[in-house]
């Protein structure tokens, strides 16, 4: 990727002429689960100090192009990987590198994931005063041989004191949960949608289990495994009635805890991406970072930033892009706004696309907008393979 390639970014970014969004990405795993296929590792000894001086440098490259701009971040969000594995003076000296380089919003929603078996008091405590709002903990079950099964590090017991920590301190708590299991009953996957929700989780992202070709998992995949269909019915049946809202495929929140910085990738707002292997979106071009951390290291130290890979789309590509992103969410697609972004033609023909190939009530319509239905989420990847 040419030298420039950081400074384009920057430039694109600073045209949208809005808040951005930010994500920071954080490797680093104590053990590799055995269907994950994200870009991440065991750190080896000095390797996560390192990175973390890199992904300064990575900052403050942005921060010196974005000066002046009057641009500003809207949300802050630091995945992996397990970005609890950073001790809390490398989460000191990262989140003061983003405030003295990058202008952040009065009313920043900054989020972090935790995963139980590293998440401690001192993380915590330390968030509470760097005014993180939202914690989201891969619990992925409340049941302890359905964690054995997925290979996890922590128990249930674990995962139900981060819970009750990350509750009691005053974060909106989201936990991750899967279904799709290996002997996974209904019943198993409903205690622990319940039990959460008792511990006073204000949001759950649901994931049927999938085996990536990037996963262990793929080469032999685990005998067993559930139909999904029943779990996610039940999901969108139960939910509501304790006053949760889908209101994207996988996430169910109380009204008021969505997730800002999810719902920014789905409709296509400008995202800084940081970190090896990142995604990021500036004004019609997306574009990855460097995906292994000696390429990573190479790229920043050479050139102050990691972008690897541009992708610039015409703007009918554009246009079905973002109506599959956005009917990921209960919104959908709203008509004005899309037209006005991508062409009253690409908005006719991605209609007419899924009205004369899909049942009427896969969809709600209304006169300005058009959203997929309860139903239409269940059966979601064989719509948006229509406007693909």
């Amino acid at each position: 990727m040419r030298n420039n390639a950081g400074d384009e970014i920057a430039r694109r970014l600073a045209a949208a002429g809005k808040e951005i969004s930010i994500y920071v990405h954080l490797p680093f795993c104590a053990g590799k689960c055995p269907y994950c296929s994200f870009v991440s590792m065991v750190p080896k000894y000095g390797e996560i100090e390192e990175y973390c001086k890199l992904l300064r440098s990575e900052i403050r490259f942005f921060g010196d192009r974005l000066a002046g701009t009057r641009l500003s971040a809207k949300t802050l969000y630091f995945g992996g990987g397990t970005p609890t594995l950073l001790p809390p003076a490398e989460w000191r000296r990262l989140l003061d590198c983003i405030r003295e380089n990058i202008a952040l919003a009065e009313q920043i929603e900054i989020s972090v994931e935790a995963n139980p078996e590293s998440l401690t008091e001192e993380h915590v405590r330390l968030w509470r005063e760097e005014t993180v709002a939202r914690i989201s903990i891969g619990v992925q079950s409340l049941s302890d041989g359905e964690l054995r099964w997925l290979g996890r590090l922590h128990d249930a017991a674990r995962a139900r004191a981060a819970l009750s920590m990350c509750v009691g301190y005053g974060f909106s708590v989201s936990a991750d949960l899967m279904f799709g299991l290996a002997g996974q009953s209904i019943r198993s996957f409903s205690s622990s949608v319940k039990e959460a929700l008792s511990l006073g989780v204000e949001h759950l992202s649901l994931y049927q289990l999938a085996i990536d070709e990037k996963s262990r998992w793929f080469v032999t995949p685990p005998e067993g495994r559930s139909d999904g269909y029943p779990f996610y019915r039940w999901s969108q049946w139960y939910l509501p009635r304790k006053g949760f809202v889908q209101y994207e495929i996988s996430s169910f929140a109380l009204p008021g805890k969505e997730c800002r910085h999810n719902s920014s990738y789905w409709r296509n707002d400008p995202v800084l991406a940081l970190g090896a292997s990142a995604w990021g979106y500036a004004e019609g071009v997306r574009y990855c970072n460097e995906r292994t951390l000696e390429s990573y290291g190479k790229t920043v130290r050479r050139s102050g930033h990691a972008v690897a890979e541009m992708e610039t789309h015409d703007t009918a590509k554009r246009a079905r892009e973002a109506a599959i992103l956005l009917l990921r969410t209960s919104c959908g697609i709203l008509f004005e706004p899309f037209s006005s972004r991508y062409g009253e033609d690409a908005l006719s023909a991605i209609l007419r696309i899924l009205e004369e190939n899909a049942p009427s009530d896969c969809f709600v319509r209304n006169a300005f907008s058009l959203a997929l239905s309860p139903k239409g989420m269940r059966v979601a990847n064989a719509l948006w393979s229509l406007i693909v």
